[in-house]
Formats: C-alpha cells, sequence, structure tokens
C-alpha cells in the first residue's frame, strides 16, 4: 500500500462544519486547531469578538474554512441567529461543541444572583439552547454530533464553586439525558469530563497552581478529535481525560 493510499484511508473530518463555542482560547482554540488539520470547516464562536482572531487565523493555515460569530451563548434569541447563521454561511452543522465556560469561587453567603445567574446560564442554558437548534437540523439533515464539556467538577465538589459545580452536574446530567434521546435520530452526544488543563480559565484566576500538574488543552483536543472520527456506528457518550498529576480527582 503505497503512503498515498494510507493517508486516503486515514478517518478525516473533510467536508463537515464544526461549531465550537468558547474557541478563543483555551481549549476551543486547540480544538479549532486539531479539528481543521483533521479537514473541519470551523464556525468559531465567543462572546468576545477580538479573542477569535487568533482562532480564525490558525484555522486558515491549515487549509480549511473559518466563520468567526460573536455572541452569548445564555442569549436565547442570539443562539438562533449563530445556528441560522451557521448554516447560512457554511450550508451544514455536523458538529457541535459547547465548550464556552465560566465561574466565580466564593463562598455561597457571597455569591450574588446575578453571578449565580451568569454561571448557570452560560454552563448549562448556553448548551441546552444550542443543542435544541442545533439539533432540530441535525435530525433534518440524517444525523450529527454534539459534544459537552463538562468537568471533574461534575463528578466531585469542593467547596466555594457551588455554581460551578451545580452547572456542571447539570450539564453531565443533560448530555446524557439527550444522548437517550437523540440516539435514534442518528446524533451522538458525547460528555466529555476534563481535568485541569493550562488555560487562561484557571491560571488566570489562580496564579498560585503548579502548571507542571495540570494537561494541555491540546491533549483534551485530541481526545475529542478521536472520538469525533469514530466509526458512526460507534457513540462515547462519556469520555474522562485528566493529567496524569490531576489534582480534582482521586
Amino acid at each position: 500500500m503505497t503512503s498515498m493510499q494510507m493517508q486516503q484511508q486515514q478517518p478525516s473530518l473533510q467536508g463537515q462544519t464544526v461549531l465550537i463555542t468558547g474557541a478563543g482560547s483555551g481549549l476551543g482554540l486547540a480544538l479549532a486547531t486539531l479539528l481543521a488539520e483533521a479537514g473541519a470547516d470551523i464556525v468559531a464562536t465567543d462572546i468576545a469578538a477580538h479573542k477569535l482572531e487568533e482562532t480564525c487565523a490558525r484555522v486558515r493555515q491549515r487549509g480549511t474554512r473559518v466563520h468567526p460569530i460573536a455572541f452569548d451563548v445564555s442569549e436565547p434569541v442570539a443562539v438562533r441567529r449563530a445556528i441560522d447563521e451557521t448554516l447560512d454561511t457554511m450550508g451544514r452543522l455536523d458538529v457541535l461543541v459547547n465548550n464556552a465556560g465560566t465561574d466565580i469561587s466564593v463562598p455561597i453567603d457571597e455569591l450574588g444572583e446575578q453571578d449565580w445567574l451568569r454561571v448557570i446560564g452560560t454552563n448549562l442554558n448556553g448548551p441546552f439552547l444550542l443543542s435544541k437548534h442545533a439539533a432540530a437540523h441535525m435530525r433534518g439533515a440524517g444525523g450529527g454530533h454534539i459534544v459537552n464539556v463538562a468537568s471533574t467538577a461534575a463528578k466531585r465538589a469542593w467547596p466555594n464553586a457551588a455554581a460551578y459545580h451545580a452547572s456542571k452536574w447539570g450539564l453531565l446530567g443533560l448530555s446524557h439525558a439527550l444522548h437517550a434521546e437523540l440516539r435514534p435520530h442518528n446524533i451522538r452526544v458525547t460528555a466529555v469530563i476534563a481535568g485541569g488543563m493550562r488555560t487562561p480559565f484557571l491560571l488566570d484566576r489562580f496564579p498560585d497552581l503548579d502548571p507542571a500538574v495540570l494537561q494541555d488543552p491540546a491533549n483534551v483536543a485530541a481526545a475529542i478529535r478521536s472520538v469525533l472520527l469514530l466509526p458512526p456506528s460507534t457513540v462515547v457518550a462519556e469520555l474522562t481525560v485528566l493529567p496524569m498529576q490531576e489534582t480534582s480527582w482521586p
């Protein structure tokens, strides 16, 4: 077998469109890069438009199409517009990655109502809204894949993170519920339990963290890519990806 034949037999995402939320940094940026390398066209979204400049540049360097959309995933009207814009611009939507997330680390007596609603809105309501509208399209298209990026915070708890834990436990439950509901429509749903990563999400808020015990977000992105490249007859309902020195997992 020639090297050309071997390359042609390698699984790829050629011709597929992937929408990634929180694509401006961290895991979202790594995902956009690796999935573009696998042939996917990328819809890169983030709440801050300027964060998408590097993401778009990286995707273009890999020879696939990219379309940026800045919107707040917790806003129902904005979500519908983003899905419509994706379909109008790219012509299809094969994979949705619900990656956008936020947090506030304070004791519950200091946790304000608006902060609670903001965390739940981004981490749980956003994936619900996006999955609802993406799944409606995917059913008509004959299938698709939804990936929900959760956290070890969806499996255990620590102090001063009530809103984050509630949102991530809820996201894991939502993901498994959609897995059961959407399988008959040929829509695969995967929950990703991601351990600590060397991303601004952690390091900007907790400067005392030792980066050496965290994992490169590219490693988590590679694990997600492997799930997306599985034969369509197989689904991974839950995937746990941890650094070897994970401190938030037994």
